[in-house]
């Protein structure tokens, strides 16, 4: 490490300047306001006598992003997280022999400095700094890059964030409308009478979803434990605790594949509303959406890559009928297992063929509707097959009281009315398990102890999760979820890869 010969030359000036007396990495900062709160206060300045006021003193902080060295003055550029500032630096207003001993041969792109001066406005009507004193608060000794792009530079970008950060403002505005939608996300449902609540990240067992579980071990207990796919069915057994309205906003994990919009581990919210059904989930989702894009000051119609997605429009539709106004499956094939396996076969789409009648019925929706979601959609009545934990609709036991939200060809949210009866529960998990045995290895697992939770009585209850991560990609134009996600996953380095220069 260190190893590159432009990092060894910034070392030697660390050395050099450690010598001297300076201290490169000193902590005694005295910065008193941030650039963006200098540009506004000063705004005033241009139509000033001489463009300056020299009765006003600031001292600022911040990294060097441009540096221009000239004779007997020098123009800086800084910037902190609220914006970038033009520096302007003379060597006769600062202490004798500094300018030419340690500015201009020490001081270098990268460093983060303080500085104190009055503001003033340059010929070419830019507000400024005129600095009266000057110093460094950090060496640092890796040249900044120069730039980003390309599918290299991206994986860079992932691997070392704060690189990203540094150079590009842009990202840095990203995080801050996932911070900021993560807030509204919990202020919206306070305001609503949710009680937010924590519950356990490691799991005897792998349960409130359909997934495969990351395992560890429980050295002081000696037994494994999963890491959390879903909370859903810890959040319940408060609702049958006596708890009404309930909801966390938290990480899962998921032993799965990665691509643009999945990664190991996720950020959802999951609510759970008890004496309201899956109805009132689509109206409380709608009014999430409004109170987000409010408070965002986002427009209703955002664009999504190519797309533009109406975020006014939301609607309603079951997936059986989906399945042939959008995805043009034939009418007569829906409730066929063959059927629906001879058609997936003429698509080219590898099956199992094992799979019941409703597993194949999402097989169709995966294939031939979702993409072609684009306004936001409720997907309605799924087959009692795709759901474990979703109450049976009364029209039809078939079916369940259940819809997934669709925005721009993805799953946004999921949501039911719950299965509170607890023999129905007990046999929809043992069916579960034949699924499993059958080689769905993403089926849900036995869990007793949750049913014998139900068998107390849970009152008539709506739950559902959202995804924040696909949520953050949506309101932000972006099209992997790694630029939503401050460290993602990553392929390890090779040990070669590691220690080249």
């Amino acid at each position: 490490m260190f190893k590159n010969k432009f990092v060894q030359q910034r070392i030697e000036k660390v050395e050099l300047l450690k010598k001297k007396g300076y201290n490169p990495y000193s902590n005694d900062s005295k910065r008193n306001t941030t650039i963006s709160k200098y540009l506004k206060v000063n705004a005033d300045v241009e139509h000033k006598e001489n463009k300056r006021d020299e009765h006003r003193h600031y001292t600022v902080g911040g990294r060097i992003k441009l540096l221009r060295i000239m004779g007997k003055a020098s123009f800086v550029n800084i910037e902190d997280e609220s914006g970038t500032l033009q520096v302007y630096i003379a060597r006769d207003n600062l202490p004798e022999g500094f300018y030419n001993n340690i500015f201009k041969k020490n001081i270098e792109v990268g460093d983060i400095v303080e500085i104190t001066g009055y503001p003033f406005v340059t010929g070419k009507g830019e507000l400024s700094l005129h600095a009266s004193e000057f110093k460094l608060l950090t060496k640092s000794i890796s040249p900044l890059p120069e730039k980003f792009h390309g599918i290299t530079d991206k994986e860079i970008r992932y691997r070392k964030r704060y690189l990203d950060l540094i150079m590009n403002k842009e990202v840095r505005n990203t995080f801050k409308i996932r911070s900021r939608v993560i807030s509204l996300t919990r202020h919206f449902f306070e305001e609503k009478g949710f009680l937010e609540v924590e519950t356990p990240m490691m799991h005897p067992i792998a349960g409130g979803a359909n997934a495969k579980p990351f395992v560890t071990h429980h050295n002081a207990l000696g037994v494994d434990r999963y890491l959390r796919i879903a909370p859903e069915l810890y959040l319940k057994r408060l609702i049958v605790g006596g708890f009404e309205a309930v909801f966390e906003i938290n990480r899962n994990f998921r032993n799965e594949g990665m691509d643009a919009t999945h990664n190991p581990e996720f950020t959802s919210i999951e609510f759970y509303w008890a004496y309201k059904t899956y109805k009132d989930l689509i109206e409380i989702t709608k009014e999430y959406f409004q109170y987000l894009f409010e408070h965002l000051d986002l427009p209703t119609i955002l664009p999504y890559g190519d797309m533009e997605v109406d975020f006014s429009d939301f609607k309603e539709i079951p997936l059986a009928e989906s399945l042939t106004t959008i995805g043009g499956v034939p009418k007569d094939i829906i409730n066929d297992r063959e059927k629906i396996v001879a058609y997936l076969k003429e698509h080219d789409v590898d099956v199992n063929e094992k799979l019941n009648l409703g597993l194949l019925q999402g097989e169709l929706f995966d294939e031939f509707v979702e993409e072609k979601l684009i306004n936001p959609t409720f997907i309605t009545e799924y087959p009692v097959e795709l759901s474990p934990l979703a109450r049976r609709s009364d029209e039809n036991p078939e079916l369940t009281e259940r819809f997934e939200l669709f925005i721009a060809g993805r799953e946004i949210a999921n949501a039911f009315s719950e299965l509170n009866d607890p023999v129905d529960q007990l046999s929809r998990f043992e069916g579960q398990m034949d699924a499993k045995e059958s080689g769905d290895d993403e089926a849900h697992e036995m869990d007793q102890d949750f049913v014998e939770a139900l068998s107390y009585g849970m009152a008539p209850t709506a739950g559902q999760g959202i995804g924040i991560d696909r949520l953050v990609m949506l309101l932000t134009n972006e099209h992997s979820i790694r630029d939503v996600l401050l460290f993602p996953a990553m392929k390890p380095l090779s040990t070669e890869e590691i220690t080249k220069d």
